[in-house]
């Protein structure tokens, strides 16, 4: 038994610590100092102050409970708010989103291969929509690829893209699994991984990079 430890463990709680405060301040193990201590009897002042003590602790998590649902019911407000800013797309608004998205995220350096990548489902959409509605693509010109960790399940990655983006797997290049060392550690943000719409198209890759272009004139960039 670690009896210089126990020792310590008894007097902080003759001066009224509680286990908690204890293990604390020693960083000593609960269940050790709950042992040592059983036959501790507090005077009832140093009750009263350990009574208070967690009534004050149920009070602070309570407000805090509070606030955040407060919080959240006050962002939940103002984001229903926005989505009320939005009507119906027309087809000239999806034109313009879709050079938009693709100037952030589509690739840029590979001539002949239109590339969007993405871990949005909703971005994923988005692009299928504009490839199909806009850029009039084929669905059997469309490739699917996926990039996901090893640990992740990657036939329910593909199962789950193929659904989003309607691209059949016999479509889909071999799922890229590889770990980065920089999310080693990491929770999970994206189970299902980032996924790349592709097309093999010189002539749609030119002409995504004069829309863009002529953005840019639009604005004045």
């Amino acid at each position: 038994m670690k009896l210089k430890e126990k020792r310590l463990a008894i007097k902080l709680r003759k001066k009224g610590y509680s286990i908690n405060e204890i293990c604390k301040k020693a960083d000593f193990a609960k269940g050790s100092v709950s042992v040592w201590v059983r036959d501790i009897e507090l005077t009832k002042k140093q009750k009263e102050r350990l009574s208070e003590k967690g009534i004050k602790k149920e009070v602070i998590e309570r407000r805090r409970t509070t606030r955040l649902t407060r919080e959240n019911a006050r962002r939940s407000i103002i984001i229903e708010r926005a989505v009320k800013d939005i009507n119906r797309i027309s087809k000239r608004e999806l034109f313009i989103i879709g050079i938009i998205l693709y100037w952030a995220e589509g690739g840029k350096t590979q001539r002949g291969v239109v590339r969007f990548s993405n871990g949005d489902p909703r971005a994923i959409e988005t692009m299928m929509k504009f490839f199909q509605e806009i850029c009039q693509v084929p669905k059997e010109k469309f490739r699917g690829h996926i990039h996901i960790h090893p640990h992740l399940n990657v036939k329910k990655a593909e199962k789950y893209w193929s659904h989003i983006s309607k691209i059949p797997l016999k479509q889909f290049y071999k799922t890229y699994s590889k770990q980065n060392k920089s999310s080693q550690g990491k929770r999970d943000s994206l189970p299902y991984g980032t996924f790349d719409i592709y097309i093999c198209s010189t002539e749609l890759f030119l002409k995504i990079q004069g829309w863009i272009n002529g953005i840019c004139k639009g604005l004045k960039i």
